[in-house]
């Protein structure tokens, strides 16, 4: 069955949806805006191989409002959005990205782009000919993006560590990684650098061997990466990695990562609550890039990578020290709080 798409709004507190169609192209995808009841959106750009238009608008919407909590909780005056496209043979990719730009503008600065998921250096310049309501990848941009979110993961974690242990005990310490992207990458290089133990999976074998190659990481089978025994469990890949099998298999005290959206439902939150794991909410500690972003778009300034950790850590432990004092799981605190803040900044709260 199909989304019905007014209804989904309405339940969800959307703005605007935008079907986009570019015959030229190819181009075939979705802008949806969340909230910008603070004055613009921001949001990236994802293509992916959807199965089908209805499985694009639903990720859309997804995403979209995950953005509005990732920019409340980091404390942004932003809301949140997000682009899709579908992945298609015959997509003219330039050209599709140059149709996305004159999208973009014809919005006039109420919605600002950026990289995601199929979305590179070479996308989002193809984006820049035709807006500048993009992050530019060259050096008139915030640079450095994949960084700052790797910072605030790696600084999320250390931080839950304490919140479990009191002290974050490097040496003794075992990672799963799972994704060696940008952010996967520059996560196990901290890990590695402090002396933790990795263990990374990654489906490209080219990739993984690459990072292996550079850094003293233990390649593991992709297929075995929720059975390892270790600390903590980092997805830095897709989002959508926990549901009912996965959940079962972990073997970690901590979750914490820098892929979107990790649980499938919020119920899955709560399973890893009941089961004595600790989950640091993706929207919490990923939002490294946005932040980034955010600052340099609308206050010209390249705020340090590192105290865009620090700020992230510092949300985190709120977070976390509140769900300890209420027994509750922190996904189910953080999507409050966040919620919260949005209900205020529109009125109705």
């Amino acid at each position: 069955m199909g989304v019905h798409i007014l209804d989904a709004m309405a339940r969800e507190g959307f703005e605007e949806v935008i079907a986009l169609h570019d015959r030229a192209t190819g181009l075939r995808g979705f802008l949806g805006i969340h909230d910008s009841s603070r004055g613009r959106a921001f949001g990236g750009i994802r293509r992916w191989s959807y199965l089908d238009e209805d499985q694009a608008l639903r990720d859309c919407l997804r995403l979209s409002r995950a953005m509005s909590h990732k920019c409340a909780l980091a404390g942004l005056a932003v809301g949140g959005g997000k682009l899709v496209l579908l992945d298609r043979p015959d997509l003219d990719l330039p050209g599709a990205y140059r149709a996305v730009g004159d999208i973009v503008e014809r919005l006039a600065g109420r919605f600002y782009t950026g990289p995601d998921v199929g979305t590179g250096p070479d996308e989002l310049a193809a984006v820049a000919e035709r807006t500048t309501f993009v992050t530019d990848p060259g050096p008139r941009g915030p640079g450095e993006l994949s960084e700052a979110t790797a910072e605030g993961v790696f600084q999320g974690l250390a931080a839950t560590l304490r919140h479990l242990d009191g002290e974050e005990d490097w040496k003794q310490r075992t990672v799963v990684v799972q994704g060696l992207g940008e952010v996967g990458r520059g996560l196990a290089q901290r890990l590695v650098t402090r002396g933790a133990r990795v263990l990374a999976a990654e489906v490209d074998v080219a990739r993984a061997e690459a990072v292996a190659a550079e850094l003293d990481v233990e390649l593991i089978d992709p297929a075995t990466e929720y059975d390892q025994r270790c600390d903590v469990f980092a997805p830095c890949a897709l989002g959508g990695i926990l549901h009912d099998l996965t959940l079962t298999r972990l073997r970690c005290r901590i979750v914490a990562g820098g892929a979107n959206n990790v649980l499938v439902r919020p119920l899955h939150g709560d399973r890893l609550h009941e089961r004595g794991i600790v989950y640091a909410p993706d929207f919490v500690i990923n939002a490294g890039a946005l932040i980034r972003g955010v600052l340099f778009h609308l206050e010209g300034r390249r705020e340090p990578v590192t105290a865009i950790g620090e700020r992230i850590a510092g949300v985190l432990v709120e977070v976390l020290d509140r769900a300890r004092a209420e027994d509750r799981p922190p996904a189910r605190v953080a999507l409050e709080e966040a919620e919260s803040r949005i209900a205020r900044w529109r009125g109705e709260a």
